[in-house]
């Protein structure tokens, strides 16, 4: 992995991946035999479909977003069918394409203000934790603690639970039900917080530690794949409370740009909820 991520070389890796995918026939084009020499569309049909130029979309497509109009942007999203989370990543690379030139920058170690870890302390029935965007775990309450102790168990801090995925995977996937798809997720959600700040020295630098020791990592990140974070579900096997079918819900901190709560639940009536109360019981006396 290089020292610094390219964004000309991400924007025109993403393009190309998103345009092989599309067949002429799903966007209603002639494929005037089998024959055809380029997966997905040709990019003279990009171009057609999207109401501009060959040449321009072939400077868009080798790196050129700058100064590209949103109306422009918004018509390749469509051509491309892109999901909202590719929109988004889309736009993030076309503004950064237009940001002056800079080398790396450090961020200073965010750190959680005392009022979150108290809002954090009075959930006591529910794991919760704050990450940001590498995944750092940077706060979590009691029951959080308790419910990611196979992540904590590395001594390293900010524990990172895309570290605990990639570079501990016997750990992670007797620990993680579903383990596959919580790889793929880690993979996209990084890469579209690269998308947003790709000069990021901390986000860059845990790029290349997971691009050299995980060749599932380098296969996932290859893809091009992106995903917003939001809500859904997470199957665990706790070492002490047993199976846990969780809920989970991630809210971005709006005072505290680039942090997000991290909630998890579970219906009250359900077998996950007696699973709960003994993890609670656990870390109570832990």
């Amino acid at each position: 992995m290089a020292a610094t991520i390219n964004v000309r070389t991400e924007i025109r890796e993403f393009l190309r991946s998103r345009r092989s995918r599309i067949t002429p026939d799903k966007v209603g084009l002639p494929t005037y035999g089998a024959n055809r020499r380029v997966k997905g569309l040709r990019r003279e049909e990009v171009a057609l479909l999207a109401g501009v130029s060959v040449d321009y979309y072939v400077r868009m497509e080798r790196g050129a977003l700058a100064g590209t109009s949103e109306s422009v942007l918004d018509a390749l999203a469509s051509v491309l069918q892109l999901d909202d989370a590719e929109r988004d990543h889309l736009f993030h690379l076309a503004r950064q394409s237009g940001a002056p030139t800079s080398r790396r920058r450090p961020k200073p170690t965010a750190t959680v203000r005392p009022a979150l870890q108290q809002v954090l302390d009075a959930m006591t029935d529910a794991p919760a934790w704050i990450r940001n965007g590498r995944h750092d775990v940077l706060a979590m309450n009691r029951l959080g603690r308790a419910l990611y102790s196979p992540v904590l168990a590395d001594p390293r801090r900010p524990a990172n639970t895309v570290r605990f995925v990639y570079l501990n995977p016997d750990a992670a996937k007797a620990f993680f039900v579903d383990y596959d798809q919580i790889t793929r997720n880690a993979a996209a959600t990084l890469r579209m917080e690269i998308g947003r700040d790709p000069h990021d020295e901390e986000l860059v630098d845990l790029v290349g530690e997971l691009s050299k020791g995980s060749e599932l990592f380098r296969q996932q990140w290859a893809s091009q794949d992106v995903r917003l974070h939001g809500h859904g579900s997470k199957r665990v096997n706790h070492p002490v409370a047993g199976r846990l079918d969780l809920d989970f819900e991630s809210m971005d901190l709006p005072t505290d740009p680039g942090l997000q709560l991290n909630v998890y639940t579970a219906p009250a009536d359900g077998p996950t909820a007696g699973n709960l109360a003994l993890l609670a019981s656990w870390a109570a006396g832990s």
